[in-house]
């Protein structure tokens, strides 16, 4: 008889975890070969690392908010030490920031997929055959245009940029940013003119110019940034941790 596949489940939320085991347990019920599926069940990334770990090829299912250690955390420790590990990312979120930050993390060759809790079980379910069964990637429909975004080089933010804009939108001047990122006025304003670039700011300018008006740069930039999902709240929430820690420690 063929084994189960042992899957590991990252959820700290209680409704979403049970919707999950009775989607994939019921595939167990209705499958042809008897226990598809062995559920181990957590509440974190730190519990799914220490399970996976002990692995030869981890296959997680992951959301992406947790406690102590997010899905994105997880995925960095897991495929620096596991790069065959195939990970399910299940979430709620579709912010072109957390598309950036698997961009940059995930090796070449590995399997994954991404897919959004609006989904129905059934779809849920075919995400998790292909990644797990046929060692194909899977990326939601709804998530795809902000992956292709990611990786024009064009319009695809990079660390740098990324950095002086949680810093605008947390409302530090130049001068602040260029002590806080060791940088000159002059790199901190370079910074911002390709961030302004990347974000296709001039073409609000341009459209308005003939009418006489003006936008301010860095207010524009954070506006675009919060509708394309580049910055949201929780991300700003960790960011200002961060900040008051840099207050506190820098003379």
């Amino acid at each position: 008889m063929k084994q189960p596949l042992e899957l590991i489940i990252a959820e700290d939320n209680p409704r979403d975890k049970e919707f999950l085991c009775t989607s994939l347990l019921a595939e167990n019920k209705s499958s042809d070969v008897q226990n598809t599926y062995q559920l181990n069940v957590v509440n974190n990334g730190i519990e799914a690392y220490n399970l996976a770990k002990n692995m030869n090829e981890p296959c997680i299912i992951s959301d992406l908010q947790m406690p102590d250690c997010n899905g994105i955390e997880l995925a960095k420790r897991i495929w620096k030490e596991k790069p065959s590990a195939k990970i399910l990312f299940w979430t709620q979120y579709q912010d072109e920031i957390y598309i950036r930050s698997l961009s940059s993390i995930i090796p070449s060759e590995t399997v994954y997929g991404y897919i959004l809790k609006t989904n129905p079980s059934e779809q849920l379910l075919k995400a998790v055959k292909l990644v797990f069964h046929e060692n194909q990637c899977w990326i939601d429909p709804q998530i795809r245009p902000v992956q292709t975004r990611t990786k024009q080089s064009r319009l695809a933010i990079s660390d740098l940029e990324f950095e002086v804009l949680i810093d605008i939108a947390l409302g530090l001047t130049d001068d602040m940013i260029a002590q806080r990122r060791y940088l000159s006025k002059r790199g901190v304003q370079s910074r911002l003119k390709s961030l302004y670039l990347k974000l296709e700011i001039e073409h609000d300018q341009i459209s308005l110019s003939p009418f006489g008006k003006k936008v301010n740069l860095r207010s524009r930039a954070v506006a675009i940034a919060l509708q394309r999902g580049l910055v949201n709240p929780v991300e700003l929430s960790k960011a200002e941790e961060e900040l008051m820690l840099w207050f506190k420690t820098t003379p």
